[in-house]
């Protein structure tokens, strides 16, 4: 850590923490660079972020000289949030995938089975969560021919399901994927794997209902920090603009579930939502027929 190093310094610090993406990083390393404190105390905190500079540069170059020999691999984003599953060489990840997602991947006791991303969707009760099984994971993996390609997919994901065989394997994972910021969780057969997954993802399971009517099915996923309001959007593009953005405008929510503090709790567009939540929309018939006319 820098000696007086001002408030730019420290906010450039953090932007590199949360950084996905390698151009991010590089700009976030650039910021820190400018931002240090240039005196002896700071000679080693200098060099190692012109060693980070340095090596970031080389891996851009590395995934652009890629591209140009005619080989880029994309994998469309779908569902609710990306899974990706990273690991050693024979430790169960083609296996696991099977079995969550009923894909039919090729699963064999030699090593290095898989050479490609193989792609399945983990239903969740009711949400589509995208799974990808990434090639086994080696030792200099960046420097490999598809590494940098294989790292970008891991990088954009929402969470790592990491696999290994032992406690040196992790070790090496760790390092092999140290600038990797991203949640995870280590595989180790748990039965309730696909609840443990849930809970690590940043989203929550909403269900939507008509007064009178059994809630809708499947469920919508949505941020933990959704509100009503933001349901109210997405379930009618233009509701918010015909009620106006700024007040209720006579619109209004019973809720069911856990952000209510009793059943059918009448709550305003602003209330915070949890996982389970059932929302029934009202708009106020006296409120819509002023509208109208």
């Amino acid at each position: 850590m820098p000696i007086n190093a001002s408030g730019l310094y420290y906010a450039a610090e953090q932007k590199h923490a949360l950084a996905r993406t390698n151009e991010e990083k590089l700009k976030a390393l650039q910021e820190m660079l400018k931002e240090a404190p240039k005196h002896k105390g700071s000679e080693g905190l200098l060099s190692e972020i012109k060693s980070k500079i340095s090596k970031i540069k080389k891996l851009m170059e590395k995934e652009r000289t890629s591209k140009k020999g005619g080989f880029t691999l994309s994998i469309k984003r779908e569902g609710a949030a990306q899974v990706v599953l990273v690991g050693t060489t024979n430790t169960g990840k083609s296996t696991f995938l099977n079995q969550m997602t009923n894909t039919k991947i090729a699963v064999a006791e030699y090593p290095f089975t898989t050479k490609k991303p193989e792609i399945g969707t983990f239903d969740y009760k009711g949400v589509k969560i995208q799974m990808i099984e990434v090639p086994a994971i080696t030792k200099n993996f960046e420097k490999t021919e598809m590494g940098p390609t294989f790292l970008s997919i891991i990088k954009h994901a929402d969470l790592i399901v990491l696999f290994f065989n032992s406690p040196e394997e992790k070790k090496m994972l760790d390092k092999e994927l140290y600038e990797i910021n991203l949640p995870f969780l280590i595989f180790n057969n748990q039965k309730n794997i696909g609840d443990i997954i849930w809970e690590k993802l940043d989203i929550i399971k909403v269900y939507t209902k008509q007064p009178g009517k059994k809630p809708d099915y499947p469920p919508m996923a949505m941020d933990k920090n959704s509100t009503v309001r933001d349901v109210a959007e997405r379930i009618h593009k233009d509701f918010l603009a015909k009620i106006g953005r700024h007040g209720s405008g006579g619109t209004w929510a019973r809720i069911f579930g856990n952000s209510a503090k009793f059943k059918g709790q009448k709550v305003g567009m602003d209330h915070s939502l949890a996982d389970d939540d059932i929302v029934e929309l009202h708009l106020d018939k006296r409120t819509s027929n002023q509208r109208k006319n």
